[in-house]
């Protein structure tokens, strides 16, 4: 008689919750601009595209999740993953002229950066597994680990620099918890910050909105830069000319809620004022239709996942089990507090979906297959 199985129902159900509460606000985000403005779709439109999502990634998680999740320790998923992704974003850097982020596929688009996430998380279990015990030998294991890491950051991070971010920060915690040295660590730190100040300084529109956050009034700017080229590099982006613009009106939607909010359906901001609400900035909405109380509770359901995922670590039977529930737990978090500090004015505008919650079929996807990765590691670790 084969061993029983026990779902975690507090992760399952914290999980549906989000999900669910993610259709909500997307309907609510998007109902008016769908109808008007530049889509000139039916109000139904963003919601009903992540209905389906939904449905699709809640089938693949429930196959991960009863799939035993040692079936994904071998070199084919762990190496072939990595390369399935890399070829995917590469496809999309020179068939998408515009934003480089997009494959086509006829019914609809699929972002490669985001099925990223769970490839790495694959990656680094069946990486560290095998080489735990010999995680700071510099030439057999953090050499062949950087080497994938840096071809993966690469390429993500010349459309989708707030992705690369979440990818590194993952990959930093799991080797700290594996016992990477503290000198390889503090040796990374530079390097990781030549990274960010490449890739900012990469795009125009990064430079203005890190120059909006640290120094608004341009007075430190001017001192340094008195001939104006920081400026003139920002001006010649393509993208709205005031980087300001909606971090701001993000930051009126929040405070016009108040505690209570105004209620569902009847924020402002999201009315052409904050762009794109439906997206990465729904947070927002939420600030403003639900309240303190509302963003709260949300801020509650991401670390209801935290305890159950680093929970789902602690009692794992084997290293592999306990890499994914580090992983995928990590990446859900952080990128959700990464999403949320930048909608509040704690962080430079990037452009990174609220887990579960922003409208994104890729994004949604790739969670939810994380999703039933941990649960699988979960209903094996009784």
């Amino acid at each position: 008689m084969g061993k029983r199985l026990y779902t975690d129902k507090i992760l399952f159900c914290a999980v549906v919750a989000l999900v669910t509460f993610g259709l909500i606000m997307v309907y609510s985000a998007s109902s008016i601009i769908a109808v008007q403005g530049k889509y000139d779709v039916g109000s139904n439109y963003f919601f009903l595209h992540q209905l389906g999502w939904a449905v699709v990634s809640f089938f693949g998680l429930m196959i991960l999740k009863r799939l035993n999740y040692h079936v994904f320790n071998t070199p084919a998923w762990a190496f072939g993953g990595i390369g399935v992704v890399l070829t995917m974003l590469i496809v999309a850097f020179f068939t998408d002229t515009s934003k480089h982020r997009w494959l086509k596929l006829g019914v609809g688009s699929l972002q490669p950066s985001e099925l990223a996430k769970p490839a790495l998380v694959l990656f680094l279990a069946f990486f560290l597994s095998r080489r735990i015990r010999a995680v700071n030998n510099a030439r057999f294991t953090l050499a062949g680990c950087g080497l994938v890491l840096s071809f993966l950051v690469f390429f993500v991070s010349l459309a989708d620099l707030g992705t690369a971010v979440v990818l590194i920060a993952t990959t930093a915690l799991v080797f700290f918890v594996a016992g990477l040295d503290r000198r390889y660590l503090l040796g990374a730190v530079p390097v990781a910050i030549l990274f960010m100040i490449v890739g900012v300084a990469a795009k125009p529109y990064r430079v203005g909105r890190v120059v909006v956050m640290l120094d608004p009034e341009h007075k430190v700017l001017n001192e340094v830069d008195p001939n104006g080229w920081v400026m003139t590099y920002v001006k010649s982006s393509t993208a709205p000319s005031d980087p300001a613009f909606q971090a701001l009106q993000s930051k009126i939607a929040i405070g016009s809620g108040g505690v209570f909010g105004l209620g569902l359906m009847d924020g402002i901001q999201k009315l052409f004022y904050v762009p794109e609400p439906h997206t990465d900035f729904i947070f927002a909405v939420i600030g403003e239709e639900f309240g303190l109380l509302g963003s709260t509770a949300l801020l509650i359901g991401f670390f209801v996942i935290l305890w159950r995922g680093y929970r789902t670590f602690l009692m794992a039977p084997d290293d592999f089990g306990r890499y994914i529930a580090l992983g995928v737990t990590t990446m859900i978090v952080f990128q959700a507090l990464f999403n949320i500090s930048v909608v509040t004015g704690l962080g430079p505008t990037k452009g990174i979906p609220l887990p579960m919650i922003s409208y994104g079929g890729s994004s949604l996807l790739a969670t939810l297959l994380s999703v039933g990765l941990l649960l699988s590691v979960s209903e094996r670790s009784h």
